[in-house]
C-alpha cells in the first residue's frame, strides 16, 4: 500500500501531477511550524490564514513535496530551484483533497478501527487505551494529542499503515450533523461515547440534542459492529440500538463496572468488575474522572483482546496529559498549580473543584476560573451555579474569575471565598503574583478560548516529560 501516482490518480481524479518525485514513506502536514523533514506540505486557505503565503517555510523545513491549489500554481515560479526532486499535485480545493485522500487510505485497511466520542474525556481515554496497547506490545496507529476535527482526523487516517493490528482516533464535534461526516471518513468498526456533558451548546443544542448527534457516532453500524456508552447516563443507557452494546459506568447493569469506590486525599480505590471477572485497583489521582476513564479504556481494550493483567497494569499506571490536571512546580514560589485549562464546561469544572477541594495539605488554595464558553443563552444560568457550587469546596481560600460571564460567577460566591474578577489570563497573572506570599496550591480551569494555559505556562516549571501520544 503506497502513497504513489496510481493511489493520487484513484483518489483524486481531478488532481494533476506536475512532478511525480513520490516519498518512499509518505507523511503529511498542513502547518509550516510542525513541518518536518520528507513530509509532503498541505496547503489549506483558512479565514485568517492562506497557506500557500507559506510554501517557502515547508520547503525550508524540508517538505519533500508539495500538495497545493491549482489556483496558486503560479507561485511555485518562485522556487524553481527548490522544487528539484520534489513532488507536486496541484487539485481544486486542497481541503477536500486531504479527506478524500485520508477516506481512501483508510478504505485500505480491515482490522479495527475505534472511534473515540463524548462531551469529556476523549483525549484522556485515548491516551490510556494507547498506554495499555503499548504495554500490550500491539502496533497500532493513535491520534495525535487531540486533533479530533475533519483535518486531524484525515491526517491521523493517512498514518495507518498494513503493519498496525489497530487504530484508535479521537473525534470531536461543535455543530449539528457534524458527527455524520465525520463517522462517514473514518467508517469505525467500533466506537465509545465516554459521556454527555453541556458542551458546545450555541451549535448543539440542548442536553437531549447533544446526546442524539453524540449518539450518531454509530450511524452506520451493523449487526457485527460494537458500540461502548456510558451506561450511567440514562440519554445514552436508554435508547435503543441497532446493534450489540457495551455499557459501562457505576451501576450494577453495566458490564464494565466499577464498585466499591473510595477516594482519599492521595488516591482513588475500587473494584474493577470486567463481566464477572473482580480485581482490585489503585489510581494515585482523586479526579473522579479517572475512574471513567479507566473504565472507558477497560471496554475499549478489553474488546480488542488486551490480557485483563496488561488492562489493570495500564490503568493503574496512567500517562500524564497536559492539561488534564496536570500537576506543576510553580516557578517563583512555593507551591504546586494543576493546569486543567484544556477545556471547561459545568460538568468538568465542578468535577475538577471536587478534586480539588479532596486534595488535602496546608497550603493555600486558590483557584483560577475561566468564562466557560459556548453555553449559548443559559451561560448566565451556569455561571451563577458555578457560583453557588464553590460552597461544596470548603477548603478554597481565594479565587482569580477570569473573563466577562465570571461576573456572573461572583454573585452568588460564598462570602468566606476571597474572589476578584479581571478581564483576561495576564491580568491574572498579575494579580496571583501580587497575592502569592505564602505556600500555594492553584487550581486552573477554563475553557480553551480563554488562554489559561498561557498562564500556567507563565508561572510555571514545564513537566519533566511530555505525555504520550
Amino acid at each position: 500500500m503506497r502513497f504513489d501516482a496510481s493511489f493520487v490518480k484513484g483518489a483524486l481524479p481531478e488532481a494533476t501531477i506536475v512532478q511525480a518525485f513520490f516519498p518512499d514513506e509518505a507523511q503529511f502536514s498542513v502547518d509550516t511550524r510542525t513541518t518536518k523533514h520528507g513530509d509532503i506540505f498541505i496547503a489549506l486557505s483558512g479565514a485568517a490564514r492562506d497557506a500557500h503565503d507559506f510554501l517557502s517555510d515547508a520547503l525550508n523545513n524540508g517538505a519533500t513535496g508539495l500538495i497545493i491549489a491549482e489556483s496558486h500554481k503560479q507561485k511555485l515560479q518562485a522556487f524553481k530551484q527548490e522544487l528539484h526532486n520534489k513532488l507536486i499535485i496541484t487539485v481544486p480545493d486542497t481541503l477536500q483533497a486531504l479527506i478524500r485522500m485520508a477516506v481512501a487510505w483508510r478504505s485500505q485497511f480491515s482490522y479495527p478501527v475505534v472511534a473515540i466520542t463524548g462531551s469529556v474525556g476523549k483525549t484522556s481515554t485515548k491516551e490510556m487505551v494507547a498506554h495499555i496497547l503499548t504495554l500490550n506490545g500491539n502496533s497500532f496507529v493513535a491520534s495525535y494529542g487531540n486533533q479530533n476535527t475533519k483535518i486531524g482526523l484525515s491526517l491521523n487516517m493517512l498514518r495507518m499503515r498494513e503493519h498496525h493490528q489497530m487504530a484508535v482516533f479521537e473525534i470531536g464535534i461543535n455543530k449539528r450533523g457534524e458527527m455524520v461526516e465525520l463517522v462517514r471518513m473514518v467508517n469505525p468498526t467500533t466506537a465509545l461515547i465516554t459521556g454527555i456533558g453541556h458542551t458546545h451548546m450555541e451549535g448543539l443544542g440542548s442536553l437531549a440534542d447533544i446526546a442524539g448527534e453524540k449518539r450518531d457516532v454509530f450511524k452506520y453500524f451493523t449487526q457485527e459492529s460494537i458500540g461502548i456508552i456510558n451506561g450511567d447516563q440514562a440519554v445514552l443507557a436508554s435508547v435503543g440500538y441497532a446493534h450489540p452494546v457495551i455499557k459501562f459506568g457505576t451501576k450494577t447493569t453495566n458490564q464494565i463496572q466499577a464498585r466499591k469506590i473510595h477516594i482519599t486525599p492521595e488516591k482513588i480505590t475500587f473494584t474493577l468488575k470486567i463481566y464477572k471477572e473482580k480485581y482490585p485497583i489503585e489510581i494515585n489521582n482523586v479526579h473522579e474522572g479517572a475512574i471513567f476513564n479507566a473504565l472507558a479504556a477497560t471496554a475499549i481494550t478489553h474488546l480488542l483482546g488486551v490480557p485483563h493483567a496488561t488492562i489493570i497494569k495500564g490503568i493503574q499506571t496512567p500517562p500524564v496529559i497536559a492539561g488534564r490536571f496536570e500537576r506543576r512546580q510553580l516557578k517563583s514560589k512555593k507551591g504546586i498549580i494543576i493546569n486543567d485549562c484544556y477545556n471547561a464546561n459545568p460538568e468538568s469544572m465542578k468535577a475538577a473543584l471536587l478534586a480539588f477541594q479532596k486534595i488535602d495539605t496546608q497550603a493555600c488554595k486558590i483557584a483560577v476560573l475561566g468564562d466557560m464558553l459556548e453555553l449559548g443563552m443559559n451561560s448566565p444560568f451556569w455561571h451563577r451555579q458555578l457560583g453557588r457550587f464553590l460552597r461544596k469546596v470548603p477548603s478554597l481560600q481565594r479565587v482569580i474569575l477570569v473573563g466577562e460571564m465570571m461576573q456572573w460567577a461572583k454573585k452568588t460566591i460564598p462570602v468566606h471565598v476571597q474572589a476578584t474578577v479581571v478581564p483576561t489570563w495576564k491580568d491574572a497573572v498579575k494579580h496571583l503574583e501580587d497575592t502569592l506570599r505564602e505556600e500555594s496550591l492553584i487550581l486552573v480551569k477554563g475553557s480553551r478560548g480563554m488562554g489559561l494555559t498561557n498562564l500556567v505556562n507563565e508561572i510555571s516549571h514545564a513537566p519533566a516529560q511530555t505525555p504520550s501520544s
